[in-house]
């Protein structure tokens, strides 16, 4: 099992309660690939840097998760399928921690 975090895109007009429901959605669709939900973060909206498909902002939501790797590929078709979802992206956190360590500056030996 490896950790993931998932941040979905919702458009802005997303109504609060729709939202919630379609969180529940994905968390239902995460326990149904044998995975578990350890945190959802609600970001709230914010501006794009330029309009997608003619859209200015989105209501983020962040979503961190546990899952076998096999289990990806599924679970982003099943997310493609909703409808109210504008875009997505799912990493996984052990890739992060090591790219993050590689970009580490190295330290200066005084001369």
């Amino acid at each position: 099992m490896k950790k993931y975090e998932a941040i979905l895109i919702y458009a802005v007009t997303v109504k609060e309660d729709v939202l919630q429901k379609n969180v529940e959605r994905v968390r239902g669709e995460i326990t149904k690939l044998n995975g578990s939900v350890d945190d959802v973060q609600m970001l709230g909206s914010r501006s794009f840097a330029r309009p997608l498909n003619k859209k200015d902002a989105g209501c983020y939501v962040k979503i961190r998760f546990t899952a076998e790797p096999a289990n990806i590929h599924p679970l982003q078709a099943r997310l493609k399928l909703i409808e109210d979802i504008f875009r997505m992206q799912i990493v996984c956190m052990d890739m992060r921690k090591k790219s993050a360590a590689a970009v580490k500056p190295a330290e200066e030996k005084p001369a």
